[in-house]
């Protein structure tokens, strides 16, 4: 297997300016995923309780019997 470097300064500039961009895209991504977290739990457990309720109402017991939640 060869390695090749790039054969001219312009040529590893370029290389080295796709590597930044990429880093700063995933840079991005994972902010906006973080971001997002909080809401997305929220409205799990939101739906989770609803359909908790919901069974309890339904059955008249606890949807799990070996937990008290």
């Amino acid at each position: 297997m060869t390695v090749c470097y790039p054969s001219t300064p312009k040529k590893l500039a370029m290389t080295v300016g796709c590597f930044v961009a990429g880093a700063a895209l995933f840079a991005v991504g994972v902010h906006i995923s973080y971001v997002n977290i909080a809401p997305q739990q929220a409205r799990i457990k939101a739906r989770n309780d609803f359909v908790k309720d919901r069974l309890r109402k339904k059955y008249g017991k606890p949807s799990n019997p070996y937990r008290n939640n």
